[in-house]
């Protein structure tokens, strides 16, 4: 498998991370809204045909990456994301 081009769609006040896979037309989900410096996750969605990849937390690995790089601070309302967050208390100083 390969793994999935994961892509940062910003709008300013909010935007997604989008991850495609070369065998699908499906994209993965990683929906926020900005205030600020602030981002809040509100969801991570990814259709079925592509599940079971992992992508949901590449996904969320892309957020972390670009969060660190930026100086973001997170709230994970997204339930798949604050799962993410108990898993990694690495992550901890990323939380707002």
């Amino acid at each position: 498998m390969d793994d999935p081009a994961i892509s940062l769609i910003d709008e300013g006040a909010h935007g997604e991370y989008q991850a495609r896979v070369a065998d699908s037309i499906a994209i993965g989900r990683l929906t926020w809204v900005r205030r600020g410096t602030v981002l809040t996750t509100e969801h991570t969605l990814v259709p079925t045909e592509i599940g079971g990849r992992g992508i949901a937390g590449k996904l969320v690995e892309a957020l972390i990456a670009d969060a660190r790089a930026q100086g973001w601070k997170i709230v994970p309302e997204c339930s798949y994301v604050a799962a993410a967050f108990k898993r990694h208390p690495e992550w901890a100083d990323l939380l707002a």
